[in-house]
């Protein structure tokens, strides 16, 4: 197939996939200049594809309703990639709350590959095993993912009913930025116009969701996923800590992820308790290239007695700041860890 006879075909997917696309955006989806996505939409009209040109500012292109294309056949690098999204997204949770929706379009996609790609593709599934995911998946339903995603896309604000964690229901108001898959779950981020205060809801616990007149600014600043993660380690939990650990920023991170802790390097606060390093005389801050330093770590958690096993695995020195109860905790364990070591 010829490469311009190929970006006409793309350019229907494109359409096909809905809604209004401008000329700058297929140019640039198609890697061509506006005279020639003219051209392809041309070559579309005379093959009888109802395409439309809609006027004014936010105008483009789009299929006539009720078009649709005939069925395409799959190379066998597509089926393969297809299938795989299908069955790792079922794995990851990334599916909505209609689980046989995957099962039965993988099912629709074997039956009509070819024989020799069908019999390649049980090959490698076969073969094929995944390890257990981090806890539970917990899936959306499908109509509130997609009417977020459309209130995300246009910048349209959303009421939703939610379920919080402790049972109780409550209508809420959202202007959203994004949705962030993370852990098996979905969330939607945004500001809560009410309080003027970002906010992160799972959407398995949305049970309805509809779009409210007007729109909304997006604020600038970090990604939605960004904002997830902070959002998780500055929650309201039972116990708040404070922490100071000398190391590097990637080895505390590796036991201490953003989802659960905050970290700030500290640059006046080294060799306190004799740690050995490289050191500025005036300053007391390591210079030396990839060298550990101070940091302040801070976290908001429910129960204390996993931190003293994760401190340890760290290995390397720190100070408690608060709570004492966590001081106590560490100190215990200690002891318990070097006696079970005495033993013969």
């Amino acid at each position: 197939m010829s490469r311009p006879a190929g970006r006409v075909l793309a350019l229907l997917e494109l359409l096909q996939s809905g809604g209004v696309r401008t000329t700058a955006e297929l140019a640039g989806r198609l890697g061509v200049d506006a005279r020639t996505v003219r051209r392809y939409v041309d070559h579309l009209t005379d093959l009888d594809v109802p395409v439309e040109t809609v006027r004014g500012r936010y105008g483009g292109y789009r299929l006539g309703p009720g078009y649709r294309m005939p069925p395409l056949m799959f190379s066998d690098d597509e089926a393969l990639a297809v299938l795989l999204g299908l069955i790792a997204g079922r794995r990851a949770g990334l599916t909505t709350t209609a689980d046989t929706a995957g099962e039965t379009a993988a099912a629709k996609i074997r039956r009509v590959l070819p024989e020799r790609a069908a019999r390649r593709l049980a090959t490698v599934l076969e073969a094929l095993a995944f390890t257990d995911p981090p806890g539970e998946p917990a899936a959306p339903d499908a109509g509130v993912l997609l009417t977020v995603a459309d209130a995300v896309r246009h910048h349209r604000p959303l009421s939703i009913r939610y379920t919080g964690r402790d049972g109780r229901r409550s209508e809420r108001g959202l202007h959203p930025y994004g949705i962030v898959a993370h852990a098996g779950r979905w969330y939607v981020t945004g500001t809560d116009p009410g309080i003027g205060e970002d906010r992160s809801f799972r959407l398995d616990r949305v049970e309805g969701a509809r779009t409210l007149p007007g729109t909304f600014e997006a604020p600038e600043g970090p990604e939605p996923a960004e904002r997830l993660l902070s959002g998780f380690a500055a929650a309201a939990y039972r116990h708040r800590v404070t922490l100071r650990i000398h190391g590097t920023a990637e080895r505390i991170r590796a036991r201490l992820p953003a989802t659960v802790a905050s970290l700030e390097e500290l640059h006046t606060e080294t060799g306190r308790d004799g740690t050995d390093g490289d050191t500025d005389g005036a300053t007391g801050v390591d210079t030396a290239p990839g060298a550990e330093r101070w940091h302040r770590v801070e976290l908001r958690v429910e129960r204390l007695d996993w931190l003293p096993p994760v401190l340890a695995s760290l290995d390397r020195p720190f100070v408690v700041e608060r709570p004492d109860e966590l001081r106590d905790l560490v100190v215990a364990f200690a002891d318990r860890f070097a006696a079970r070591a005495r033993r013969t």
